[in-house]
């Protein structure tokens, strides 16, 4: 069937001259708008919430609760900066809840054998060998990185669950909770570790070999491989750095309840993730910024500190962070096919 056949004439050209350069310029406008909601969206968002609750509340602006929201997000945020890396490179990882149980158990479990301190550095680095596994089983035996995730997430918590026999590890060493319960300069030692984690990960990204690479291998993997980049090494270090910000924040919760527990963060990955794609990231890889995870797990956190604040129902947090999810996946869609 031809094409006459179908539109009942012979096909039109394409439009040229002044009409199509108009044409063409609105589409880029378009487009710019969208991207710009995209990559800044979460700026404004977080003003508007932040001076919303400023003046909706007595309480919000006050040195206690902003460090206290501080506090609260430190471990989902440290996590929320290793997954940003891992989204960036095109990948994803569903894991990062069952190592930051783990981490914790290995950590309580190892307290009697190697004592406090070096048990929570064994925690700590056994994220690197979680985040290897995952690595390989992503890049090299080639499994789609939401089923390797999801597998070795399942893995690790029942591995966690062995360890622990369904107990309660309790650290009865009052040391051991130095980490997760101590402060400098009036500010928890978790917000510290956040902040430096975060540093480290944006100059990683802004200033090093590596950091291009990391963005060229998720926004178009052919061409970085035809340019000589390992696309699948660079993948798995992210999930490293994913692992390992995942076990960081394991015994910092740990540390501060003084427990190892198979069940400790049951779903935590997702407020991770939602936290990562609220800032703008794109679930497609090869874009995005630290700062922008770091406001989106931000503005999660506000979100259900101002419902307390203002006595709303907690169960309405849920509802609205899933709406904000969908919108930020929406726009970061939009924005794709328009540019």
């Amino acid at each position: 069937m031809s094409i006459e056949d179908i539109t009942g004439g012979p096909p039109r050209p394409a439009p040229r001259g002044a009409g199509a350069v108009a044409a063409r310029l609105t589409n880029v406008t378009r487009g710019f708008r969208v991207t710009a909601l995209r990559d800044y969206g979460i700026v404004l968002s977080f003003v508007v919430l932040f001076l919303t609750l400023t003046f909706a509340s007595d309480v919000f602006l006050t040195k206690t609760n902003l460090l206290n929201i501080l506090d609260q997000t430190a471990p989902v945020g440290i996590m929320a900066v290793g997954g940003t890396l891992v989204f960036i490179a095109g990948g994803f990882d569903l894991s990062v809840g069952a190592v930051f149980a783990i981490s914790s158990v290995i950590a309580a479990q190892s307290v009697p054998h190697i004592g406090p301190g070096w048990a929570l550095v064994l925690g700590a680095l056994s994220g690197f060998a979680f985040g290897a596994a995952n690595g390989f089983l992503v890049n090299v035996a080639r499994i789609n990185a939401f089923i390797a995730t999801l597998g070795s997430a399942i893995m690790l918590r029942g591995l966690a669950l062995v360890m622990t026999g369904g107990l309660l590890i309790t650290v009865t060493e009052p040391s051991y909770s130095n980490f997760g319960r101590g402060d400098w300069l009036g500010v928890k030692y978790g917000v510290w570790t956040w902040l430096f984690f975060a540093l480290v990960a944006g100059f990683l990204l802004s200033r090093t070999t590596l950091g291009r690479y990391i963005y060229a291998s998720g926004g178009n993997p052919e061409a970085a491989r035809l340019s000589g980049i390992r696309v699948g090494l660079v993948r798995t270090i992210t999930f490293l750095i994913s692992g390992f910000s995942a076990s960081i924040a394991g015994i910092l919760v740990g540390s501060r309840v003084a427990t190892g527990q198979a069940a400790a963060g049951l779903g935590i990955e997702f407020t991770v993730i939602a936290g990562i794609v609220i800032g703008g990231i794109s679930i497609f890889g090869g874009e995005g910024a630290i700062w922008r995870s770091i406001l989106g797990v931000l503005l999660l956190t506000m979100i259900g500190n101002g419902f307390v604040l203002m006595n709303i129902q907690p169960i309405y947090t849920q509802i609205i962070q899933g709406a904000i999810i969908l919108l930020a996946v929406a726009i970061d869609s939009w924005s794709r096919r328009s540019s």
